[in-house]
């Protein structure tokens, strides 16, 4: 039972799930379970950090039923029901009785995917987002652009992908407006939120490809060099533009979150430029710190007065900025992580986990169970209602190394385990188990049609990917 746009993704959700589990008109269910009832006890399709995600199924023999106070938690339901179902031949299952009472542990369960480092098919995002679904990740933090490429085009500012994308003179490795759209619209509907990041003012070099005055030019001995730095503070023309630019996004990510990134920032480039220097001199600074300081309270500001709140990497908070309470704190350093959670906590901000889980360094053999064992709140608090500050884990797959030949493959089954960690209580600590979930879990990716790569080694799936070679091949 549902009702409106709820029973509309309740309605996708099961033909999505009759297509995984019958994909044949010959499939059938074992008389076990005649008969499934969905009850969604609200309509709200609010899609936030205090969405209810939880659900319950109790299957009794002819009947299962599943009761979530959202869709959002019905479809989740829908995944767990469908892992309950044993396959006992090619789109024939049976179940035996069972009740679930099931919720998520972390409320902002994230993986972040860079289109910038090399531009992902708009097929290969959607995708994507159903997998993630399917695994139980409710935020798909999306990294747009980047010192390399900016494949976001804007309409207000159309030279920033113009001149900025790759291959822009054919303008075919950007994402329209309507196509960034269309991936948020789709993504909810599977109870994904897209928060999206646009980091300044570093790993900007590909803003000025079509915009050159708002970086700062280096120089050396006095001349320029004709390379560019971060993003000019000094010019208040920088900040017009940015106000002009985030208002356009406001229009077009709906989610409550921008993330304003402002990690890695080098002040090499500030350093040498002389219309910088006079600038900090006028200030009576001698520190570029200040000037890294001025520029993103200029930013957070900007943002806070779009009625927008903010995701910023740790540095934002490292550095003292003024920043509001609901600001999220994204973790990402990897040396003494559990001690920058205990100062981001303390100080009562909510923080997000990313440093022991980028997906894109990779080893041979299994890496996931490093990933399954990390607790995120595995640190030292003075006050037990820090570790409730710990809102949740990000996964990161930064893309130098990835495109639509690989994302997938490198992707999952690894980020399953970090799935489950994010669900699972805490006291969920043995690996053996675990180990025979990830590979269930991974052929189950693979009879889906997902190229899941092998978790443990040598193994085998009762059903193997189907691979066709191409044309010219054969």
């Amino acid at each position: 039972m549902a009702t409106g746009q709820s029973s509309d993704y309740l309605t996708g959700a099961f033909a999505r799930y009759k297509k995984i589990l019958f994909p044949s008109p010959s499939s059938n269910v074992d008389s076990a379970v005649a008969t499934l009832n969905v009850n969604v006890l609200s309509s709200d399709l609010t899609l936030n950090q205090q969405t209810d995600e939880s659900y319950n199924i109790t299957i009794d023999s002819p009947t299962a039923t599943i009761t979530a106070q959202t869709v959002y938690g019905a479809m989740y339901a829908l995944e767990t029901f469908s892992q309950l179902l044993l396959s006992t031949g090619p789109g024939t299952y049976q179940t035996y009785q069972s009740v679930v009472n099931d919720a998520p542990r972390f409320a902002y369960r994230a993986f972040m995917i860079d289109t910038a480092r090399h531009w992902q098919p708009l097929s290969l995002v959607k995708f994507n987002i159903d997998i993630m679904s399917q695994n139980k990740f409710n935020v798909l933090h999306w990294h747009l652009v980047d010192d390399q490429s900016f494949p976001y085009q804007s309409q207000v500012f159309p030279k920033l992908s113009g001149q900025g994308s790759y291959n822009a003179a054919a303008q075919d490795h950007v994402y329209t407006i309507a196509q960034v759209k269309q991936v948020i619209a789709y993504a909810k509907a599977r109870g994904v939120r897209v928060v999206p990041e646009f980091d300044t003012p570093g790993h900007t070099r590909s803003w000025g490809d079509g915009y050159p005055e708002l970086l700062t030019p280096c120089y050396d001995r006095g001349k320029p060099t004709g390379d560019y730095g971060p993003l000019n503070p000094t010019l208040n023309n920088t900040f017009s533009f940015l106000t002009t630019f985030y208002k356009e996004l406001t229009t077009v990510f709906e989610d409550d979150y921008f993330h304003l990134g402002g990690d890695e920032v080098s002040f090499k480039c500030w350093q040498s430029n002389p219309a910088v220097q006079a600038w900090m001199k006028q200030k009576g600074w001698t520190d570029y710190a200040l000037l890294e300081a001025y520029y993103e309270q200029s930013l957070l500001d900007i943002v806070g007065s779009l009625d927008k709140k903010y995701v910023v990497w740790q540095e934002i908070f490292d550095n003292g900025l003024k920043i509001r309470p609901d600001t999220i704190i994204g973790v990402w350093k990897g040396g003494g992580w559990q001690d920058e959670l205990a100062r981001v906590t303390a100080a009562g901000y909510q923080a997000v986990l990313s440093a022991p889980w980028y997906l894109n360094y990779i080893s041979y053999g299994s890496d996931w169970p490093t990933y399954w064992k990390t607790e995120p709140t595995n640190f030292t608090a003075t006050d037990p209602k820090q570790y409730d500050l710990v809102i949740g884990v990000q996964a990161c797959m930064w893309a130098e190394y990835v495109d639509a030949t690989d994302f997938l493959s490198r992707t999952w089954p690894r980020l399953s385990a970090v799935g489950e960690r994010m669900w699972s209580p805490k006291s969920t600590t043995d690996l053996a188990d675990a180990e025979i979930r990830m590979h269930n879990h991974r052929c189950r990716m693979v009879a889906r049609d997902i190229p899941a790569e092998p978790p443990n080694g040598p193994s085998y799936c009762p059903k193997e990917l189907s691979f066709t070679a191409p044309a010219w091949a054969t």
